[in-house]
This record gives C-alpha cells, structure tokens and sequence, in this order.
C-alpha cells in the first residue's frame, strides 16, 4: 500500500499531478483544491495517497493532509460514490465543508459537487450523518500526528529542503480549521453534550464563521450559545 509520496512535482493536469519520486513518475489524481494548492514545477511535495485497485485499473489518490484522506474513505463507503465523485465533494467544499455539510444534514451543498444528483447528496448525508461527529473528533489528532512526523523528520537535510519548498499555507489552514473544530467537540463532550449535538453546533458554528479565522474558544462560545435552550 501506497500511504504518502514525496517527490518534485513533473506537473499538473485538470485532474492529476504527476510526482518523481526518485526518477519514477506516479500519477496522482487530486482534487481541484489540492491542485491548486501544489507548488510550482520542480518543487518537493508530499502527498498522502489512497491507492484504488481494481481487475484493470490501478489509481493514486492524494491529499494535503490526513483528515481529508480520512474523509475520502468515509466518503467512498457511501454506496454510489466512487473515487471521482469523493474528489468532486471534497473539491468543491474541502474536507472541512463536507464536513460541515454531512452533520447539518445539508444536502444542497453536497449536490454543489459536479456530477452529484439531489439523490446521491442525500444518501451522503443520510448514511454518514451519525459517523461525522467520529471523524471531525479525529481531526486534531491526524493533524497532530502530520506535524509530529514533520518535526521529527526536520533535521534531516532532504527532510528539511521539502519542508521548505513545500506548500504550506492551504495545508496550515486546513490543520488549523479541522484542529479547532476537533477540540471544540471534545471540550463540548466534556461538558456533558452528547457527541451528536455538540458536532451539529460545532458544525453549525464553523459554518457561520467560515469566512473568518475561528479559534477554538470562538468555536466553543458560539457552539454553546446555540445549544442553549430556548424559551
């Protein structure tokens, strides 16, 4: 199994990015965000890859980081989405977008993906509504343990040179968003909330924020604002 290449970037396609990885090239089939998130020809990038095998076909997946890989499995486990149309949803709303989406129960959103109907929206919601909240929980620790293995390659010379060429913002803001929503949930659990609602709030209150910068004491303010009950 293929879990993560590192190589310098050949080039890019509409779908695809091709990698040499000491002088072999692989092809790997990417979203439209992470494309765009990749350096520039002859750059080091890494990747993490989900490898699709099949009677005739052999594929490559890649991610920027682990928490969107891991939404990519999730996604793929719904009957009637394939590979391309888990890199649809996670291109057009991002790991933390379809996310998001999947615990509001907003269809509509997913069916922004191209290729996705109003049909197989709502079987992505309805099938993965319950197991959401487990893999937003997940998000701080994947991405703890992408910045462990970082850190603990960084004095390496190779290590270093690809941590320094390699893209950085997108893959940040995805670690700091899915960070944030991670321990908004666990501090929400820990108040006594039950894993469900406490995502939905999280969720909801990510949503309502998602054109800003929301730390985790913002997430945990709003999430508990809406939680509270109503006269």
């Amino acid at each position: 199994m293929i879990g993560k290449l590192t190589g310098r970037l050949d080039y890019r396609g509409t779908d695809h990015a091709l990698i040499d990885v000491g002088g072999v090239g692989y092809v790997v089939h990417c979203s439209d965000r992470t494309l765009a998130a990749l350096p520039g020809r002859g750059d080091v990038v890494s990747l993490y890859t989900e490898l699709l095998v099949r009677e005739d076909l052999l594929q490559l997946f890649g991610f920027l980081t682990p928490y969107e890989k891991e939404w990519h499995r999730l996604l793929t486990s719904v009957q009637g989405v394939g590979a391309k149309a888990s890199m649809a949803i996670l291109g057009t709303l991002g790991a933390e977008g379809a996310g998001r989406a999947i615990t509001l129960g907003d269809a509509t959103a997913i069916k922004a993906a191209p290729g996705v109907g109003p049909k197989l929206a709502q079987r992505v919601v309805m099938e993965l509504k319950d197991k959401a909240p487990a893999v937003m929980a997940m998000g701080g620790t994947l991405n703890d343990a992408l910045d462990a293995v970082v850190e603990d390659d960084a004095p390496g010379a190779a290590a270093a040179a690809a941590v320094a060429t390699a893209p950085t913002a997108a893959p940040t803001r995805a670690r700091s968003a899915s960070n944030a929503q991670a321990e908004a949930l666990s501090a929400l659990q820990n108040l006594g909330y039950g894993p469900s609602d406490a995502a939905r709030a999280v969720a909801q209150a990510a949503d309502e924020a998602a054109d800003q910068a929301s730390e985790t004491p913002d997430l945990i303010r709003a999430a508990l604002r809406l939680l509270a009950p109503r006269d």
